[in-house]
């Protein structure tokens, strides 16, 4: 297992460097990233225009050596669009259906803009982020190995935007804020111009079995217990209308399984849960009329909940 760990950890170490490269200032996202493809998730990236999410997710392909398309999600998006649809050919003298594939069909697909398209649009992709295949004309297609799905999204508060339903939220394994750059990291962006393509960092199939690796990181029956806990007390606050699904669980131990990866430990430690709470959190707690109406945030429920359960 320490042969493994070792392993994962350079190959993580340099693919977060090829990416710094490319996206200066923004770390916390890019390893946050690299977490989520670890542990065999989907991404929701959140921020104003201009902070480099889209650029962040044809890097991560392209450093990871994934084959990548990307979507423009608008109001006039049809599902069809996305998946595929069943055209008529003429072959022979007959008329026969054939599957086009949409751009589904991919290692790495980037919905830009989610929630500028309609929710029925968005929900196109439910089958395919929960088990990696699609439906069309009541036969199943496969979709490539390892798919991951990385969504851009405005906040909601802008002008054209669509919540996204609560059943395709709570398929995203975590959800990343990009934040503003402060003045020091707004000049180095100046000063560097046009980033230059990140470098291809790992080999055809390598995430494959950087996610083995990762499923298999070691948790203690008291660290599964102090999860579970945490994801009780989210039910038990009358703040909070939804709590955290068992979904959201598994999302939990995943994440917290590859930031120790990430910082070479065999094992799950109380700082990785940390780590991850607030990332597979934020986007599932739905909080009660009364809270929204005070303003109450998810983060201020979550500190609760961590004062409230011990490891």
């Amino acid at each position: 297992m320490s042969d493994g760990v070792e392993l994962v950890h350079g190959a993580a170490t340099q693919l977060k460097q090829s990416l710094e490269r490319v996206l200066i200032g923004q770390t916390v996202v890019v390893e946050n990233l690299i977490a989520v493809a670890m542990a065999g998730g989907h991404a929701l990236l959140e921020g104003v225009p201009g902070l480099g999410k889209t650029l962040l997710a044809s890097s991560f392909s392209r450093a990871a050596n994934l084959e990548y398309r990307r979507v423009q999600f608008t109001p006039d998006l049809m599902p069809a669009d996305i998946t595929g649809t069943q055209v008529i050919e003429s072959s022979a003298g007959k008329l026969e259906y054939r599957f086009q594939r949409g751009p589904v069909f991919a290692q790495v697909l980037l919905a830009d803009e989610i929630n500028r398209a309609t929710p029925k649009t968005q929900s196109a992709l439910l089958e395919a982020m929960q088990e990696g295949a699609v439906t069309i004309a009541g036969e199943r297609h496969e979709l490539p190995k390892p798919f991951l799905v990385i969504a851009t999204q405005n906040p909601l508060e802008m002008e054209g935007t669509y919540p996204l339903p609560e059943a395709q939220l709570d398929r995203f394994l975590a959800k990343l804020e990009f934040q503003r750059p402060n003045p020091e990291t707004l000049k180095r962006i100046l000063e560097t111009g046009e980033p230059s393509p990140p470098n291809q960092v790992l080999e055809l199939g390598q995430l494959e079995q950087i996610r083995a690796v990762t499923r298999e990181v070691p948790v203690s029956q008291p660290m599964l217990d102090y999860m579970v806990q945490l994801v009780e007390a989210t039910h038990h606050d009358p703040r909070v209308r939804y709590g955290l699904s068992p979904r959201a669980a598994q999302a939990l131990l995943g994440m917290a399984r590859a930031f120790a990866l990430l910082a070479a430990r065999p094992f799950v430690s109380k700082e990785d849960v940390l780590r991850a709470l607030p990332l597979i959190a934020n986007h599932r707690m739905v909080l009660s009329f009364e809270a929204e109406l005070e303003g109450i945030k998810v983060g201020s429920i979550l500190e609760k909940v961590l004062s409230t359960v011990k490891a």
